[in-house]
Formats: C-alpha cells, structure tokens, sequence
C-alpha cells in the first residue's frame, strides 16, 4: 500500500458527515481518572488528521492537555494553523509528528483514541498492547475505523486497479481487504488485555450533493494512494479517475435530493481496569 499525499481541504469537504462517527464515539467514552476538578486528563488522538475532530476533545474536557499526533505534514500544518493553542478551562492542545506503526506515548495517558486512522496502519491490533499498558488505571483506548472495504466505491477502485491496463501501475498501492479485522477479532484482543470493552457498528446513510459526490468524497480518504501514485503524471492521474468516476456513477445513482452513500462504521471502546 502506498502511503498516501493528503489534502486537508479535499478531506474536509465532507467533515460535517465525517465527524458523525467521532461524535458518536466520544459519547460513549466514560468519565477519564483525571476528571477535574481532582486532575487534568492526558489525551492522545492518534490520527489527528487537520485537527477538526481533536477540537471536540477540548470542548469535553477543556482542562486536559491534548495532543493530536499524525504523520502528514499536510495535515498537520492545518491542524497548528486552525486548533492549536490554550483551551476553555486552562487546558492545551497542540499537535506533533508521529508515526502510528511506532508510537508510544511518553507520559500514561487518560485517553488514546483514534478516528478514522488504523485502517491504514498494518498490523495495528499488534500495537494495542503497548497503547493499553501507556494507560493510567481506568483510562480508555477508543477508536472507529470504515468498515466498507467491501462496498462498492473500494471494489470498484480495486477491480479497475488490477485492470490490464492499470495493474503495473496501481494493483499493490490501494488498502488490502484485511486492512480491518472484525468486531469481534478487536473486542477478544482488547478484552484479553485486561480491558471491559465495548465493540459496535454503525451503517450511515449520508446523503451528499453536487455532481459526482462521492467520487469527491472519496478523493479525501481511500483514492489517496492511487492519486499519489499517479501525481507525477497529471494526464494518467485524470483517466484513471475518469473512469472510476463513471462506474461510481452507476453504483450510486442521484437522485432528486442527492446520491445516498452507505457507509459502515466500526467502533471499540476499552477501559483498562483499576
């Protein structure tokens, strides 16, 4: 897989439906050990991406301290210029380089959560054990990950990469069909690390406008590796998603209040015990 070139203002195109997932998971998140007024939390986000959905964070606990880590220059050049700085209630949240396949955190944390990144990480149920032990007593290691790999818009990207006339060029860079393990291949890992923990999925429904949507939306997330590949050669880049852009017009027809793009979740919640 090639590690892709991102482009946060391509990616935040479609936040609003994006950040339903986090949202969604932050609510499931318990009470953290350093709750004030008895502490500050320590907060990691793994994967901070522009640093959108690490805000929200700071609105939940505006004491902590909270760092965004992720290994795009791109993104994190957002993420500073548009997040960064001193929080509601004395807090802080800044963000640094690092590499989820190598990081551990250097002081325990009350929370490590993840959104949307560790699908892009290979082996990364290897690393929980490290992130687990990296948690203070009663701290919480959360995250979501896409679980459409088998949906059409990843399908059809593949299919057409193993193409005759695209297989030298892209059949090894796109996401592997075991990029995500199952429900429950996360919730027995996690529970064997000492954690009560809560695994779930969720399909939305997200209803998107303009003309070819979700080819647009695709363009910020799982597309990346192919357009990175492609990038010294603007000409082939522009065929390539051409023709994917014409079988995503079949799989996913408009219709008169926009084009109605499936999309599954999935999410683990795990509480280290006292």
């Amino acid at each position: 897989m090639t590690t892709p070139i991102w482009d946060p203002a391509q990616y935040l195109r479609h936040a609003g439906h994006r950040a339903r997932a986090f949202a969604d998971l932050l609510a499931r998140i318990p009470a953290l050990p350093a709750e004030p007024p008895a502490g500050r939390p320590r907060i990691a986000d793994l994967g901070c991406g522009p640093g959108n959905v690490t805000a929200l964070l700071a609105a939940r606990w505006p004491a902590a301290h909270i760092t965004g880590y992720d290994n795009s220059p791109e993104m994190l050049d957002k993420a500073h210029v548009d997040h960064a700085g001193a929080t509601a209630d004395g807090g802080r949240l800044d963000f640094a380089e690092a590499d989820a396949r190598t990081w551990t955190p250097e002081e325990p944390c009350d929370l490590i959560v993840s959104n949307a990144t560790l699908q892009w990480v290979p082996g990364h149920a290897d690393r929980f054990a490290d992130w687990i032990a990296a948690l203070k007593p009663g701290g919480t290691f959360a995250f979501q990950v896409p679980d459409n790999i088998d949906a059409p818009l990843h399908v059809l990207m593949r299919e057409l990469a193993a193409t005759p006339r695209w297989k030298s060029r892209l059949a090894e860079v796109l996401r592997h069909t075991d990029s995500v393990h199952t429900p429950g291949a996360y919730l027995d890992r996690l529970a064997r690390l000492g954690c009560a923990t809560d695994v779930w999925q969720t399909t939305y429904f997200h209803v998107l406008q303009g003309e070819d949507p979700v080819l647009d939306w695709v363009k910020g997330t799982g597309l990346r590796p192919a357009l990175t590949a492609l990038g010294d050669e603007p000409e082939v880049r522009d065929t390539f998603v051409t023709e994917y852009r014409d079988l995503l017009r079949e799989a996913y027809p408009t219709a008169p209040y926009g084009t109605v793009l499936p999309f599954r979740r999935l999410f683990a919640v795990a509480v280290k015990g006292e």
